[in-house]
């Protein structure tokens, strides 16, 4: 590994890279992370009995608007022209695990737009069932987010 620092500048200075001289590339990336709940709550939204609404659709168009903007939420990120978004949701009995698949054609990746899309998905669930999870003290004893990660990631020229 280089040690060159690739987001500063000669003077220190943040920067974001330079990909312009790079060939334009088809590229994929997918994440996933699992949000852990009580099985009630899992139950609820298998049900659509949530009070919010549809969980997961919810959950879905959240993970798909992340995606379209984590170029502003990532100082360093580049945007780019994301082609197709694709979520899978597999709800098991204590918690909901998503997938987000992101692909691009352009000169930079897009793993960053699939953890955006995980994550911020993941929070919509939250959010949407934070309600259920609430112990007496209106604390979250059992919800947590994590295993979040990239799972694959592709590049191929055209």
């Amino acid at each position: 590994m280089s040690d060159e620092l690739t987001h500063t500048d000669d003077a220190g200075e943040a920067q974001m890279v330079d990909v312009g001289d790079k060939p334009d590339t088809a590229r994929r990336a997918v994440a996933e992370g699992t949000i852990h709940l009580q099985p009630s709550t899992i139950e609820a939204i298998r049900g659509n009995e949530v009070k919010k609404g549809d969980v997961l659709a919810t959950a879905r168009i959240g993970a798909i608007q992340a995606v379209k903007h984590t170029w502003e939420t990532i100082p360093m990120c580049h945007q780019i022209p994301v082609t197709n978004v694709d979520t899978d949701f597999d709800v098991a009995d204590d918690h909901v695990t998503l997938q987000v698949g992101v692909e691009t054609t352009g000169k930079t990746g897009c793993e960053m737009e699939a953890l955006e899309g995980v994550t911020t998905g993941l929070n919509v669930v939250w959010d949407m069932v934070k309600a259920a999870e609430k112990d007496s003290d209106g604390q979250y004893p059992d919800t947590r987010i994590e295993g979040v990660k990239v799972v694959s990631k592709e590049k191929r020229e055209l």
